[in-house]
């Protein structure tokens, strides 16, 4: 009888967890992702991986001493190299649907969100 051989070539690596601090607001402007829909944040890496997969975050914001949990997804990938010498990273979409992170971050980007300055992803 012949057994199914296991696929492991196209399997996501795990990443353990991403740890992340920002201490200043045009960093936090640049990093932010407010046309996702709870919100997310490029975070620069140069680690492959996966659009889909899932990664968990540690996100220290500013003076705040205290880290934030985060789960959340891969949506985007700038590749080492990209175009226009942006910096290679992956764009995570918070899971956090009650809003939470999105809002702490738009309070704390008020007034900064409808800039025409350039972000990593857009």
């Amino acid at each position: 009888m012949n057994m199914p051989v296991a696929e492991t070539e196209n399997r996501p690596a795990k990443h353990g967890i991403l740890s992340l601090t920002i201490n200043d607001k045009a960093v936090l402007y640049a990093a932010y992702m407010p046309f996702l829909k709870n919100g997310g944040l490029f975070i620069p890496t140069t680690r492959s991986y996966e659009m889909g997969n899932q990664v968990f975050m540690l996100l220290k914001l500013m003076d705040d001493g205290e880290r934030i949990p985060i789960a959340g997804t891969v949506v985007w990938i700038t590749p080492e190299l990209a175009q226009g010498n942006r910096s290679s990273g992956i764009g995570i979409h918070f899971k956090d649907s009650k809003g939470a992170i999105r809002n702490k971050i738009e309070t704390i980007l008020a007034g900064s969100l409808n800039s025409d300055k350039p972000t990593n992803t857009m």
